[in-house]
């Protein structure tokens, strides 16, 4: 497999989906970030370093987790399968 493909779905661990945090929504870290929130946030046009600096709890990585989540949800692709 290639590294950069592994790297990307490695970042899944981040995203975890409890119904006790943000209604079961998909979140970074079990914190109450929704995945919804850091996509929309990216595409008001904030850059990753604006998010983060805006943000510091989060991390570059979460931000790349959340785009890996978002685009396997769009693919159809079963994420429990790839995570």
């Amino acid at each position: 497999m290639n590294k950069s493909i592994s790297y990307k779905m490695n970042l899944l661990y981040r995203i975890t989906i409890n119904p006790q945090i943000c209604h079961g929504k998909p979140c970074v870290r079990d914190m109450r970030w929704p995945v919804e929130v850091i996509i929309d946030m990216l595409g008001s046009g904030m850059s990753i370093e604006e998010i983060l600096e805006d943000h510091p709890e989060l991390e570059r990585e979460d931000i790349f987790a959340c785009l890996q989540y978002a685009k396997l949800s769009l693919s159809g692709q079963n994420i429990k399968e790839v995570a």
